[in-house]
């Protein structure tokens, strides 16, 4: 579908790691951002997504087949952290929108990935969707190398934060607008 009516583009994708817990972080633009960031990996991927979607009739059933699990607004469950946290030590791939909302696009990070990645050792790769879902019009997803997150070997608030930051940074850099603007 995203080929046809978005001529997607996908650029990196030999970035993912075929195995092992990934959390994939990505810019928040759209609704369809989930399911187009893992619709181009050989993996199943898992992400969190507002709880009100589970209560749309039929609706519900599709974004859990699509890998989603609920997640409070406002702050993040227990539940849902301990279910993020059983998918990675599991080795699966965990899709986590840093922006938090599509409102927040280009704005800080939360500190959630971090806080995964840090507690279970998962290997985060950005990525990045630009292209505004325009019928019939190029969107492309590009998956960024790896972040090394080891100099943020303790997990405190600050080192989140800071991790947090370089997360946003990788995610940010992969911008092809941003990239030929400076070159420009």
């Amino acid at each position: 579908m995203f080929k046809v009516l978005f001529r997607a583009e996908i650029v990196g994708a030999e970035n993912v790691p075929a195995a092992g817990p990934v959390i994939l972080c990505c810019n928040h633009t759209s609704n369809f951002d989930p399911p187009f960031v893992g619709s181009y990996l050989e993996r199943q991927i898992h992400f969190m997504a507002k709880e009100e979607l589970f209560r749309i009739p039929g609706f519900g059933w599709i974004v859990t087949q699509l890998g989603a699990f609920p997640v409070k607004r406002g702050g993040v469950s227990k539940e849902s952290i301990k279910l993020a946290l059983t998918h990675l030590r599991e080795g699966h791939m965990l899709a986590i929108f840093p922006e938090g909302s599509r409102k927040n696009a280009g704005g800080m990070g939360k500190k959630g990935a971090a806080s995964l990645a840090l507690r279970s050792g998962a290997t985060v790769v950005p990525a990045f969707i630009e292209g505004g879902y325009k019928l019939f019009r190029r969107t492309t997803v590009t998956y960024g190398k790896p972040v090394d997150l080891s100099e943020f070997d303790g997990g405190s608030s600050e080192q989140q934060e800071a991790a947090t930051e370089k997360i946003m940074e990788a995610i940010r850099s992969l911008s092809r607008v941003k990239k030929n603007t400076a070159t420009n």
